[in-house]
């Protein structure tokens, strides 16, 4: 499988199941407008989902919104679309994960 981040670059774009879409709204209060601007946003942090993986990759990010909202989001990819699965924001553990790849990538501030 190709590294998570080279499979996202050949995406051409989001693909939504309504129910999805909803469930997120609902209950995390996640758009998804602000599901989709946290992959355009630096860090993103992009790893498999090795215990689903199944007939399409599956993979969990870490990633902020324009606004700084910082979401967790759960994805496929099939057919170059990204599907978000599910979308909230992040627990303490992953707010701290992010901090630490935010601080790598700017370490002057």
């Amino acid at each position: 499988m190709a590294a998570p981040l080279e499979m996202l670059a050949a995406c051409t774009g989001f693909e939504w199941d309504e129910a999805n879409a909803d469930k997120n709204r609902i209950q995390h209060q996640v758009s998804p407008g602000e599901s989709e601007e946290a992959f355009f946003n630096d860090p993103l942090l992009v790893v498999p989902d090795l215990g689903y993986s199944k007939r399409e990759p599956r993979f969990y990010a870490l990633g902020q919104t324009e606004a700084g909202r910082r979401l967790f989001l759960a994805f496929k990819i099939g057919r170059q679309l990204v599907r978000v699965i599910s979308a909230r924001d992040m627990s303490r553990r992953e707010r701290k994960e992010y901090g630490r790849a935010q601080s790598e990538e700017n370490p002057s501030t």
